[in-house]
């Protein structure tokens, strides 16, 4: 019965992290209106991205906002990417460019093109997406920049995955749900630990407060959830969780990139916060016990007591994941939460391994 009782108990502490996300899974949209008007500059970090830019700029330069600069970044490109954005520019005065040229102290950083570019932005407020990106919708500015104000001076939006067919885009897209439902829920209760790049915004201010990204400069990933991390506070981070402010991006196509991708950007787990590291720690340490003691309790205890532990848990998790996947356009991933959770603690784990073996590439 020991076996049990601590099978229940690891339930239970699994249960609370679920009431804590439910922030996310019980969220009612409101409606999106140019509430706030102010001019927002959207900045573009871009290297060998000529094919992508050539969908997602003309999508931004439709946003239905009164005010707004678009800072196109050419970081060292090798192909036609600075032609792009050149073309562009010509036919609108919104585009601004910023052509990174070699820098040895900073070679291969995409901070310091990020710095540049947000040295060229004309605006306080200003949004991140990546080349890769496309706003969900012509109203993704106006949804974001509805969360700012005079205190909020962060907003953490959701970047989404393109579907398509197979498993591995529904591997993707469930991972890439599971990590927002963790940042957004935490940022609604007072803890917000990291953003992603793909959707983010911030203010000038802000980011000269925290003198941007110099205590981590050497560090190839981090632009967007060291940053977080370190200037983020319960009093000037909001979230944005209308569908009309998601983006979304390609999907790696093959199981070698996209875990090559997760491990570079797992790599700055360890110099978040201390409290952050155990809240996320422990999250996954718990969820892995389950799965192992779910083996244990079947083969040790009475098979009716530990199918009523799994339906509870397996209930509420698919509760909260579901109402989240719902509220995140994910409604499709609900009916595979069980076997697509099991596997990404599987993936997880194997990340950590490798991590610890050999260094992943840097952004490229």
């Amino acid at each position: 019965m020991i076996l049990l009782y601590i099978f229940a108990s690891i339930i239970c502490i699994n249960i609370l992290y679920y009431l804590l996300f439910s922030k996310v899974a019980f969220y009612r949209a409101t409606s999106v209106t140019n509430k706030n008007s102010t001019p927002v500059s959207v900045i573009v970090c871009a290297k060998n991205e000529a094919k992508n830019l050539q969908k997602t700029i003309p999508l931004l330069l439709e946003q239905q906002y009164p005010d707004f600069e678009i800072i196109l970044i050419n970081d060292r490109s090798s192909d036609d990417t600075l032609e792009v954005m050149e073309a562009f520019q010509e036919k609108d005065d919104r585009i601004k460019i910023v052509d990174v040229a070699p820098n040895e102290a900073f070679w291969g950083n995409k901070k310091y093109a990020l710095t540049l570019g947000i040295k060229k932005a004309q605006h306080e407020h200003m949004l991140f997406i990546d080349a890769d990106c496309w706003p969900s919708s012509s109203y993704w500015i106006s949804s974001m920049s509805n969360k700012f104000s005079s205190k909020k001076q962060l907003v953490l939006g959701y970047g989404a995955y393109d579907k398509r067919k197979g498993l591995l885009n529904k591997l993707i897209r469930y991972e890439t749900l599971a990590t927002a439902v963790q940042y957004l829920s935490y940022a609604k209760a007072g803890i917000p630990y990291m953003g992603v790049g793909r959707n983010l915004g911030y203010t000038s201010d802000l980011y000269y407060s925290v003198n941007g990204f110099i205590s981590h400069i050497k560090i190839p990933s981090g632009d967007d959830d060291l940053f977080v991390n370190e200037a983020a506070t319960k009093e000037n981070t909001s979230v944005c969780l209308e569908k009309v402010g998601f983006t979304v991006s390609e999907p790696k196509t093959t199981f070698s990139e996209w875990m090559q991708q997760k491990r570079r950007h797992v790599t700055t787990a360890h110099l978040y916060k201390k409290s952050h590291q155990f809240l996320l720690g422990s999250f996954f340490t718990f969820n892995l016990l389950f799965w192992i003691f779910l083996v244990l309790c079947f083969i040790f205890s009475p098979w009716m007591m530990v199918t009523a532990l799994v339906i509870l848990r397996l209930g509420v998790q698919w509760v909260i994941y579901g109402g989240s996947a719902s509220v995140l356009n994910e409604k499709d991933l609900r009916y595979y939460i069980p076997f697509l959770d099991l596997f990404l603690i599987l993936f997880q784990l194997a990340i950590f391994i490798k991590n610890s073996t050999s260094k992943p590439a840097s952004w490229k």
